[in-house]
């Protein structure tokens, strides 16, 4: 079976190649493409609810503009300390 090297990443050649030294080349190159093929199922993005959330929150300020957030944007905590409820923003600097 004869794989074409030259379209992997680095880090697929070291997997075809450690897969090729532990267990020999026809059965490496068999696992290697069976492995390749589950990854190339996975999705790469996954959603992050909690920026899904924020941005939904906000959107209703998008065409607002008065409302700006700057080049580096804030920084949205969970307050801290005694009897502390809600949200702190911070600007990052």
């Amino acid at each position: 079976m004869s794989i074409d090297e030259s379209a992997f990443t680095k880090g697929q050649m070291r997997k075809l190649n450690a897969l090729r030294k532990s267990v020999g080349d026809e059965i490496g190159e068999e696992a290697f493409t069976k492995w390749l093929a589950a990854q190339s199922k996975i999705t790469k993005e996954a959603r992050d609810p909690v920026a899904d959330t924020l941005a939904l929150a906000l959107a209703h300020l998008q065409d607002n503009k008065s409302f700006r957030l700057g080049r580096r944007g804030y920084v949205v905590r969970r307050a801290k300390g005694k009897g502390a409820l809600g949200f702190v923003a911070h600007k990052v600097v």
